[in-house]
């Protein structure tokens, strides 16, 4: 079976992509192809976890395909941009780049291979240089086996938050260590989850009000789903308060903070007094 992704909505297109003639083509709407490219790779990991396979050749066939059909549509769809991929090498010439693409083909592996767990994504965010650096300025975040996608391009609407207690999300398989004592102090709830990406999403749904990391992730953990919560009105930063900074030469950004804006002082309070670091 051959894996048929369609093509991006006409207004994601670049001019002299092939549809230059027809009107539809213009500069490219990036919020809108990152958008498209999540789904599609969301597309082939729900027809790769329907082959049959299980455990480690599951996550491994769902990693690898995920990651070539993205490889293969930024190729047509942006060739001039830089790409970083967690199944790709590493390509340094991403830092000189004006534009890099940081992608995660598939967060949450070991979700991915326990069927039918919904908890795993899809990441896909754009990197821009600026004058004062650079910063992640489209991002699109597929769920699959929900049918959602949350994108940049539309963001999502923050509710009202409808708990009376703080809701944490954390890892299912590795909570960082100071997560309870802080739940504890603000009398928080802990709601266990897999991949970075749905974790984020649980924020910006409603589901939770916070997410705190620290122990360990990469660039493409967090870069699509931090510009996703930053376009829907939530606060980001590092562990200890200081900016996410993203197409970095080492892509190891260990911790994590997304929550809803009336809880980040607080968070950042606990953080400073308890003296928490990235190792957790």
């Amino acid at each position: 079976m051959t894996f048929d992704p369609g093509t991006p909505p006409p207004n994601a297109l670049l001019a002299g992509s092939g549809l230059a003639g027809s009107g539809l083509a213009g500069a490219g709407d990036d919020h809108a192809l990152a958008a498209w490219l999540a789904e599609a790779a969301g597309g082939r990991l729900l027809e790769v976890r329907g082959e049959g396979l299980e455990g480690r050749e599951l996550k491994d066939a769902g990693d690898q395909a995920a990651h070539e059909l993205l490889m293969r549509l930024l190729a047509e769809y942006r060739p001039d941009d830089a790409v970083l991929s967690e199944e790709g090498k590493d390509d340094k010439v991403r830092l000189g780049a004006d534009r890099v693409w940081i992608v995660d083909p598939l967060d949450g592996t070991r979700e991915f291979s326990e069927v039918p767990r919904d908890d795993w994504a899809v990441h896909v965010a754009l990197w821009e240089r600026t004058a004062e650096g650079g910063d992640l300025t489209a991002g699109a975040v597929a769920q699959p086996a929900l049918g959602e996608t949350f994108g940049t391009g539309t963001p999502p609407v923050l509710a009202p938050r409808t708990s009376p207690r703080p809701r944490i999300a954390v890892s299912r398989s590795r909570p960082p260590a100071f997560v309870p004592v802080l739940a504890e102090e603000i009398d928080a709830e802990l709601v266990a989850m897999g991949s970075a990406g749905v974790k984020v999403m649980s924020v910006v749904r409603d589901l939770t009000d916070a997410y705190v990391h620290a122990g360990g992730q990469y660039e493409w953990d967090s870069a699509a789903p931090v510009a996703v919560a930053r376009a829907a009105g939530l606060f980001t930063s590092r562990i200890d308060g200081s900016p996410l900074q993203y197409n970095q030469e080492d892509v190891y950004l260990p911790d994590l903070i997304v929550c809803r804006p009336e809880l980040a002082d607080t968070i950042l309070d606990f953080v400073a007094r308890h003296g928490v670091t990235s190792a957790g």
